[in-house]
């Protein structure tokens, strides 16, 4: 097989992956909070990667911590909208991230094409068909993921940049999931252990107990999203997107809603109603006519 084709079939893969992590992370969010998911999920990944560290220069650190704070965020906004609302909404509106860096380079005083203004279209008549309950409906678990989809498409953009300033890319890769682990582990102290003074004799042990009998439940969970979803997706796709266009990289990867509801459907028991469906479909092709171009734009290191 051409190292092209295994290119392609490497991405297909990624994809299908990605696309167990929605339903994969709704499992847990009915117990674990999302500090705790993204702290054991990056942690795992960042010992597995942690040879690459080794002899590392300040500068390919640097912009991974810088890209890994904003990929902290993405990943947030993901799992908390996750417990909101279903793995298939949060899948498709997380999926509109494509849709961020051409917007972005709008607002810097790129040219608006008319594929992006096409699948903007196509992407707000998806949302509004996904969104149809008799009646348009909202909620603060689909902001979290619009939130999500616009910190990851930020996320992308910077990398079109770093990857460009860094001598290993693995070496910014393995920094951007310490960078993660790290946020999430402050996050946790500042927002949800109790250390207080009285909180300490009363509340600690309670919630350490609490916490490591989620661990026990949920450690299939947690050890297939850190060490399949999360190291070992990253290097694959690395690889493949070195044997692959860009283009042909984000046409594949506007699938990942779409192997999401496959997944929900089997994992979960999620389905989708007709008017569901076509959102899904719209969204979709929204994000396929949004990468449809001549030009070869850099590529993201880091899954969603």
């Amino acid at each position: 097989m051409p190292q092209h084709l295994r290119g392609i079939a490497a991405l297909l893969i990624v994809t299908l992956v990605w696309g167990t992590t929605f339903p994969a992370m709704k499992d847990m969010t009915g117990y674990l909070s999302a500090s705790w998911i993204v702290l054991c999920r990056f942690a795992l990944a960042g010992v597995l990667l942690l040879p690459f560290m080794w002899r590392a220069k300040w500068n390919d650190i640097r912009w991974g911590i810088i890209a890994g704070a904003v990929l902290f965020l993405c990943y947030v906004f993901q799992i908390e909208g996750l417990a909101l609302t279903s793995s298939n909404r949060n899948a498709f509106v997380t999926g509109l991230n494509v849709l961020v860096p051409p917007l972005l380079g709008v607002l810097m005083g790129a040219r608006l094409e008319r594929r992006i203004v096409v699948a903007l279209v196509l992407a707000l008549a998806g949302l509004f068909a996904l969104c149809w309950e008799g009646s348009f409906t909202w909620g603060r678990g689909d902001t979290l993921a619009l939130l999500c989809a616009l910190f990851f498409g930020i996320y992308v953009k910077l990398m079109e940049t770093t990857t460009r300033k860094v001598d290993k890319l693995m070496v910014l890769t393995a920094s951007q999931i310490w960078t993660v682990a790290v946020c999430a582990a402050v996050w946790l102290l500042i927002r949800e252990v109790p250390l207080g003074f009285a909180e300490r004799s009363q509340d600690l042990p309670d919630y350490v107990s609490y916490i490591w009998k989620g661990l026990q439940m949920y450690g299939l969970n947690l050890v297939y999203l850190g060490v399949v979803a999360t190291a070992a997706i990253i290097s694959l796709q690395t690889w493949g997107q070195s044997h692959s266009s860009a283009n042909e990289a984000a046409v594949i990867y506007a699938f990942e809603p779409g192997c999401a509801a496959i997944f929900a459907y089997f994992w979960l028991g999620e389905t989708l109603a007709w008017n569901g469906l076509l959102g899904a479909a719209l969204l979709i092709s929204g994000m396929i006519v949004s990468q449809w171009s001549t030009e070869r734009p850099a590529a993201a290191l880091a899954p969603e």
